[in-house]
């Protein structure tokens, strides 16, 4: 049977990524300082202003505004309404709730004399999601690695100046033909990218398709029948936040599956991991990854169900799609068994009191080898299940 599926990318100079990645350098800031501390910290950015708000707590003094600027000069605004010395900030950041911290800091376990991992409940409740299948050396869906690809592929030739004209704000999108599960063409390839006025879009449809495309999509993949989709507007020059708004958790399926998996609707950006939303669904991908990597299944969907407060899971579900070399339920089982689900255990696991977070805040939160949760090290403790 044919098929089609879609998954999109964007850049770190897209308007909610400049807003992720503020959001994130300031989280890694927050922890550099105090590895205790809580964030939530999120950002809006439109024009020529930045706003900055949240709530935070610990042992810390961030010069939110300086952080800020930073992040945006990194990206590479450097001229325009936005530019990072050129743009407001405007920062209110408060101390985290009262109310909250009860739940975060001594859960319904330890309450009722639990051990030290019970000691942090759930910040929050909440459905958290994780995947992973065989379509990619990367364990996850092909179509958007490629998307994730292609967007990193432009930042890295404007960065190196190789195509000096390009600016930070682009898009990426790619659609892949499958016959059952099996991916065998690129379909379609959407690459919107922004520029200076001078370079013609002749110029720029005949680079994008040499320096980008084919330096990221196996040729394998690409036939006479692929759709190219450059620029479609036709100019793409004024981009960022003073083309459109911007605003932290915005691009939540592009930071995950692409679409692929379900998700919960929690953002990751700004997040300290006391934070379900990004612990856990850090979590959930490890566990993912595991369970296809030892051969359990081909392909798995986890979901994970907090309330705030309790540290153990409300419920685990998982679903193989039929590839499970166990049954669904008896998965399940292996995963409470074998993974330790508290939000502290988590933290402990994946060793995330660190300043990580900026990295992950562009292309891509999944499929990075040099992420903690992408690390394929329980093969052996699930093996000895099949």
């Amino acid at each position: 049977m044919k098929r089609f599926f879609t998954s999109e990318s964007v850049t770190e100079g897209h308007p909610d990524k400049v807003c992720d990645k503020i959001s994130d350098g300031i989280l890694d800031e927050i922890l550099r300082q105090d590895k205790n501390a809580r964030s939530a910290v999120e950002c809006c950015a439109a024009y020529n202003t930045l706003f900055i708000t949240g709530e935070v707590s610990g042992n810390i003094h961030v010069d939110y505004e300086a952080v800020a600027r930073r992040v945006i000069q990194e990206i590479g605004y450097h001229h325009g309404s936005f530019a990072y010395d050129a743009c407001n900030v405007i920062s209110l950041v408060h101390g985290q709730s009262a109310d909250i911290a009860l739940g975060v800091d001594a859960s319904v376990e330890k309450k009722a004399g639990g051990d030290e991992l019970d000691t942090l409940g759930a910040g929050d409740q909440g459905m958290m999601f994780g995947y992973a299948c065989r379509e990619t050396e990367e364990l996850m869906p092909l179509p958007v690695m490629l998307a994730h690809k292609l967007a990193e592929r432009l930042a890295s030739l404007r960065k190196s100046r190789e195509l000096s004209y390009l600016r930070p704000d682009g898009k990426t999108q790619v659609t892949v033909e499958y016959e059952g599960k099996t991916p065998v063409r690129v379909d379609s390839i959407v690459i919107s990218t922004q520029h200076k006025e001078t370079v013609s879009q002749e110029q720029i449809h005949r680079d994008v398709k040499e320096l980008v495309v084919k330096a990221v999509i196996p040729a394998r993949f690409l036939d006479e029948n692929t759709k190219y989709y450059i620029n479609p507007t036709g100019r793409f020059t004024i981009g960022g936040p003073e083309g459109d708004s911007g605003l932290t958790g915005r691009k939540i399926v592009v930071d995950t599956y692409g679409g692929r998996c379900a998700h919960g609707g929690g953002a990751f950006s700004g997040k300290d991991p006391t934070k379900v939303d990004r612990s856990a669904a850090y979590m959930a991908r490890y566990v993912c990854k595991n369970l296809v990597a030892a051969g359990l299944c081909d392909e798995a969907e986890l979901e994970i169900a907090y309330a705030i407060g309790v540290a153990n899971p409300v419920s685990i579900f998982i679903d193989t799609f039929g590839t499970g070399k166990l049954p669904d339920d008896r998965l399940a089982d292996i995963v409470e068994k074998e993974f330790d689900l508290r939000p502290a255990a988590i933290i402990e696991t994946l060793d995330l009191r660190r300043p990580i977070y900026s990295e992950t805040a562009a292309y891509g939160h999944f499929g990075r080898e040099n992420f903690p949760w992408e690390r394929c090290d329980r093969i052996s403790d699930l093996k000895k299940y099949l």
